[in-house]
């Protein structure tokens, strides 16, 4: 899975750095547009950043005609990322039949620690009925 299928990322900028099964690491140049008024990145932005590199840790462990879908997630800022790189890493915690979940760090252009998630995902195959589009590319 690239992130070249995504337009979402590649708006944002979202470049990856690293993946393997239950593993994944992206990164993200801060620009001026995603800063919100008060010269900080838009905490949206963060969130993007991390559930993209959560949903490509899981992918490497999905079946072929498994997709995944993002049910919750809690991020804790800690720091306000302003200039430089920032760089999410995601680990699978549990891998369940259902359910996945998964945490993540995000840290800022000195490697301090900006942000930490916890997110689950439900696991959806293409044989599911569900309103989910079957030949859609998800993250």
């Amino acid at each position: 899975m690239t992130l070249e299928k995504v337009p979402f990322a590649k708006l944002l900028g979202i470049e990856l750095e690293s993946q393997e099964p239950g593993h994944a690491v992206l990164s993200m140049n801060i620009r001026e547009d995603h800063k919100q008024n008060h010269g900080v990145v838009h905490g949206g932005g963060v969130a993007a950043l991390i559930d993209s590199a959560m949903a490509l840790a899981i992918m490497p462990m999905l079946g072929e005609n498994e997709r995944t879908t993002t049910v919750d997630l809690t991020i804790h800022y800690l720091r306000p990322l302003t200039e430089g790189t920032a760089r999410a890493s995601a680990r699978v915690v549990r891998a369940g039949r259902r359910v996945i979940t998964v945490s993540a760090e995000l840290f800022d252009h000195q490697e301090k620690l900006a942000a930490t998630a916890i997110s689950t995902y439900l696991r959806l195959s293409t044989s599911d009925n569900t309103d989910y589009p079957a030949k859609a590319e998800h993250l």
